[in-house]
């Protein structure tokens, strides 16, 4: 018999946690209703599982290996194999899901959890997530804004409060569970039947039933309808992202939580100026003659404000201008890429001029 450290994975000094994170990712992993599942593998795990997280179990396994009386001996089952599950019957489990069983009710929540299904009680659902679009200009995501949303979708019954019934006309036990607000449910997979304990799809695991519905939202204590919301869009946000709104999504059923709202937001393109980071491109035409002449140039920034800025003789035209501080964000430069614009024609005078510039020049 292989150690039950090794089977599952964990050294000898493993806590309680740590065991029963190991055992719940390797149930998932080889139960037989999977892809590549394993019925001995599965098997050796849970007979791991079940010594290795009784603390009583444990210290005996600990110390005296697998002769200890509850060992591979008696196996994880008890003395005569499944004889410890009720009736004696491997195939016909009553299985409560409430952890009542304490180890046991472990190994069937990771078994279930795997196949899809995961035991509950009161089963109103919560209402969906809801994703808004929401495009802005290039200055309103530098300056940032308040965006009033209006969309339709579920809201709280007014008629009933969310409810779903009359509060007033109150509740009665409910005749199909008894008011337990669960049932057993047969279920079948490759073990055989499992009979497993489920809410009760009368009253959604309540135990009680509605003396009187709501006519409005028929029980289900939300309406179609208009919900709005004001979004602030913070300075410096980028294309695609994303800003939850908790609690704006669609109402739940009969009081359930609601859903929450994603706002995407998108940023148009801009005509003159482009994004890369927190910085401002801009491609800018500018006169031969002001860069030669180190002029002070003035040009306006993403918002209209006047910046100006100076090309430094012996600057190389085709470097990057940086304006610091003129980006999107504070930490954000303003990059000006400066495009020279020449004259399409030059007179006599012109001419000469700019040929005794290309004598000085070539003499420098």
């Amino acid at each position: 018999m292989r150690d039950y450290y090794e089977i599952l994975g964990v050294a000898r000094d493993a806590s309680a946690e740590d065991i029963k994170k190991a055992f719940r990712r390797l149930a998932h992993k080889y139960h037989p209703d999977k892809n590549g599942g394993n019925a001995e593998k599965f098997k050796e795990i849970n007979e791991a599982y079940q010594i290795l997280s009784n603390p009583d179990k444990r210290k005996q396994y600990d110390r005296f290996g697998s002769a200890f009386n509850g060992g591979p001996s008696q196996g994880f089952y008890g003395a005569g194999g499944f004889g410890g599950f009720p009736g004696g019957n491997p195939f016909e489990w009553n299985i409560n899901f409430d952890g009542e069983n304490g180890d046991l009710g472990e190994i069937f929540d990771a078994f279930f959890e795997g196949l899809g299904v995961r035991p509950r009680r009161k089963s109103y659902r919560r209402g969906s997530d809801l994703e808004m679009p929401v495009a802005i200009t290039l200055e309103e995501a530098k300056s940032g804004k308040k965006i009033e949303l209006e969309y339709k979708t579920k809201v709280k019954c007014e008629s009933c409060g969310g409810h779903g019934y009359d509060a007033k006309a109150g509740q009665a036990k409910c005749d199909h569970c008894n008011g337990r607000g669960e049932v057993q449910e047969a279920h079948t997979t490759f073990f055989g039947n499992f009979n497993r304990i489920v809410a009760c799809k009368y009253c959604k695991g309540t135990g009680e039933i509605p003396k009187k519905i709501c006519p409005a939202c028929k029980g289900e204590g939300r309406t179609a309808g208009t919900k709005r919301v004001s979004v602030d869009v913070r300075p410096g946000v980028e294309s695609n992202q994303i800003i939850k709104i908790k609690g704006m999504g669609e109402a739940g059923e009969r009081d359930a939580d609601a859903g929450d709202l994603y706002v995407r937001v998108s940023i148009k393109p801009h005509s003159e100026f482009s994004r890369e980071g927190n910085n401002l491109v801009r491609h800018l035409r500018v006169k031969l003659t002001d860069i030669l002449l180190g002029k002070e140039i003035e040009i306006k920034n993403l918002l209209g404000k006047k910046v100006s800025f100076r090309v430094e003789p012996g600057s190389v035209i085709t470097d990057e201008i940086r304006i610091k501080g003129e980006g999107m964000t504070a930490g954000g430069d303003l990059i000006l890429k400066l495009e020279i614009q020449t004259p399409k024609r030059l007179d006599v005078k012109s001419r000469k001029l700019l040929e005794e510039l290309e004598k000085t020049l070539k003499d420098e």
